[in-house]
């Protein structure tokens, strides 16, 4: 609705006191008054809600205007309208609209995003009754500002959570930035909290399934010995807390024991090629991985041990190259089986001949 200006008489009193000096709203309260009692269908629900309410509580607060007050309103009125040039409507969904093929689509994806969470109410209600899993991908993106904020706003035990699983340096920059939010206005907060929740409402396909963690970690489990060591070390050097991660993602055929549980050998041996699984238990003495060949060959048949202990005594010395092929082929088989469901891989920490 067109503002009126201050311009006009006053509100005639009871008992015929002077008028008083009207104030904007009260005269867009009249103009309503009069349009509505006209017949005119003004589309008031299109406004904000505290104008609507501020509307409702200017006419409850109106009695009685006399013919000259209601005329240099409406005066006033029609004067400002002959004055417009160009009128808004529709707020930002009509701007969008009008705008559509003008700006760039990553743009007015944004804030159609943005328009449809704020919408809903506070974007926060929505954004602290998410788990870490969900929030962690926007955290990681995010400036140490913002995930400043973030963590000031989620519940502690998601913001520890977050916290905790984030590489030590960039944790240590985000908990300095939290002390100095202390001047973060209201109005900052509720903007990041919009373009956070509007981000998790539409988040972009994602290139990999799995986590980088999953990836670096089935690397270098198909990967030499000697590689696999070079590069975790690396890591080490330049990300502790990536480094730590990949080492526990990590399955070689020295985890055998404490990863696998006794009963599921029978059904990695079916999945293992009879030669690779010979070289393997051949060659795992000379490459320090007796235990790991005890291990099996005391959780399958006797009748299949005695056979396999015949034949590894037979076979003599196996080349390391070649046994290092073999135990790979080994890890390959029992990944495949855990990739179907067939084999649960223990975590570590669990007793081996638990379930």
């Amino acid at each position: 609705m067109v503002a009126l200006g201050q311009r006009g008489t006053g509100l005639v009193a009871p008992g015929g006191a002077p008028p008083q000096r009207l104030s904007r709203k009260a005269k867009a309260a009249i103009v309503v008054r009069l349009l509505l009692s006209e017949g005119a269908d003004i589309p008031l629900e299109e406004l904000p809600e505290d104008l609507q309410a501020s509307l409702t509580e200017q006419m409850g607060a109106l009695r009685r205007v006399d013919r000259a007050t209601l005329s240099a309103v409406v005066s006033e009125f029609l004067d400002e309208l002959d004055g417009v040039g160009l009128s808004f409507s529709g707020g930002l969904v009509g701007a969008l609209d009008m705008l559509d093929g003008k700006i760039s689509k990553h743009t007015a994806a944004r804030l159609r995003r943005e328009a449809r969470v704020r919408a809903l109410g506070d974007p926060w209600e929505s954004l602290c009754g998410l788990d870490a899993d969900r929030l962690l991908p926007v955290l990681e993106n995010e400036s140490v500002e913002v995930a400043a904020v973030m963590l000031s706003k989620l519940p502690v035990a998601t913001a520890a959570a977050l916290l905790g699983r984030l590489p030590g340096p960039q944790a240590r920059r985000i908990t300095y930035a939290v002390s100095l939010t202390g001047a973060v206005t209201p109005e900052a907060v509720e903007r990041i909290g919009l373009s956070l929740a509007a981000q998790l409402e539409h988040q972009p396909p994602r290139a990999f399934d799995a986590d980088p963690v999953e990836r670096v970690g089935a690397i270098l489990n198909s990967s030499t010995s000697l590689t696999r060591d070079d590069v975790l070390e690396g890591l080490q050097e330049s990300d502790e807390g990536f480094a730590e991660a990949v080492r526990r993602a990590i399955f070689t055929f020295a985890n055998i024991p404490e990863r696998v549980a006794p009963r599921d050998i029978p059904r990695i041996l079916r999945a293992v090629d009879p030669g690779a699984l010979l070289t393997a238990l051949a060659g795992a003495e000379a490459a320090g991985q007796q235990p790991v060949a005890d291990f099996i060959l005391s959780n399958m048949s006797g009748r299949m041990a005695d056979q396999l202990r015949e034949d590894i005594g037979e076979a003599g010395k196996v080349k390391p190259a070649a046994a290092e092929e073999a135990m790979a082929a080994v890890v390959t088989a029992i990944r495949a089986l855990e990739a179907t469901g067939d084999v649960v891989l223990l975590s570590g920490e669990e007793d081996g001949e638990a379930g």
